[in-house]
């Protein structure tokens, strides 16, 4: 009986040892597995020169890289650029990371040295981490409140009856973000389209709000037109219907002209007159309504013309008014038409 006992406990004391291994081994992973380190470097440079009224604009385009290290895998989530350091630091924006552990931004920056760190903010199963600081220097800028520039147009070449989409991206400085106690709205407009084309924005108004520094985006899209194949069918047959105001106005001159050559039987100079002024009743008549009359039941409307082709430079227009103050800036697209 006692050996049964002692095996028992023995058994016993095997199993509590099995499964305390095995919870102390998934804590382990647990813990691993929440616990993946990872690097985040950040490459900063200023970008290519802007057009900002006579003098040239410098635009920071970061690319933010997020590497992990120790365990296969790509980190998921939010990354974000830090001006500076310490209880002066500045975040200007921030995104997620795509597939491939990466996010890229695009500032307008003021002029000066700028220390800029990318911070990722990691998730429940990578840990965080902070790029080391990059020095940007910003200079000969010129001093606008934002900056409108776009994309090419896609296609790049369109038929008549065809549209086209560009990206237009408005940036903000710094200056003028930070001057800001209430958002600013910016209208998008723009000329030099060829007849029969037009242009819309989706959206038209544009939003800033106070300490924003990224761009915002609205989708431009150009519209041209094909020509009529056939002209419209006049509605009515010559004289299928006759013009109760036509007569309303015809008549009474007709019989009141009349009855003046009647009564004027012996005044042959009145007789001349009347007929002269009848005459001439029923010849303003027949030129000012049978005239376009005839030519509308007989020719039609003429058929809408297509948009002419050629290649054209659009002017793209951002304004900004707080009705003391007013700003335009704008960029050029060239569309061409075949």
């Amino acid at each position: 009986m006692r050996g049964i006992l002692r095996r028992g406990l023995r058994l016993e004391l095997v199993r509590g040892l099995a499964i305390a291994l095995a919870i102390s081994a998934l804590t382990v992973l647990a813990g691993h597995a929440q616990s993946v380190s990872t690097t985040t470097t950040l490459a900063a440079q200023p970008g290519a020169s802007a057009t900002c009224s006579t003098q040239g604009l410098t635009v920071a385009l970061t690319d933010v890289t997020v590497a992990v290290t120790g365990t296969p895998g790509v980190p998921s989530g939010t990354v974000s650029i830090v001006d500076g350091s310490g209880s002066t630091a500045v975040q200007l924006g921030s995104a997620e990371l795509d597939s491939t552990g990466h996010a890229t931004f695009d500032f307008y920056l003021g002029d000066a040295n700028h220390s800029l760190s990318a911070v990722y903010a990691g998730n429940t199963t990578f840990l965080g981490s902070t790029s080391a600081a990059t020095s940007v220097n910003i200079a000969s800028q010129c001093d606008s409140a934002f900056v409108v520039t776009t994309s090419a147009l896609a296609p790049p070449t369109l038929t008549p009856g065809q549209s086209g989409t560009a990206t237009v991206t408005l940036t903000p400085s710094q200056e003028f973000v930070s001057a800001l106690t209430a958002p600013a709205f910016i209208t998008l407009s723009c000329s030099g389209l060829p007849d029969q084309a037009s242009c819309a924005f989706t959206p038209a108004n544009l939003e800033i709000v106070p300490g924003q520094n990224e761009g915002i985006t609205s989708s431009m899209v150009i519209l041209t037109y094909a020509a009529a194949l056939t002209s419209i069918p006049p509605a009515t047959g010559p004289g299928a219907v006759s013009s109760p105001i036509a007569w309303a106005f015809l008549l009474p001159g007709v019989f009141g002209l009349g009855g003046l050559a009647w009564a004027s039987r012996r005044r042959r100079w009145l007789k001349q007159l009347s007929l002269l002024v009848l005459v001439g009743l029923v010849t303003l008549l027949g030129t000012t309504a049978c005239n376009p009359r005839y030519n509308y039941e007989h020719h039609g409307p003429v058929p809408n013309p297509a948009t002419p082709a050629g290649t054209y430079t659009v002017k793209v227009t951002g304004q900004f008014s707080n009705g003391v103050t007013a700003e335009t800036n704008s960029t050029a697209l060239v569309v061409t038409i075949n």
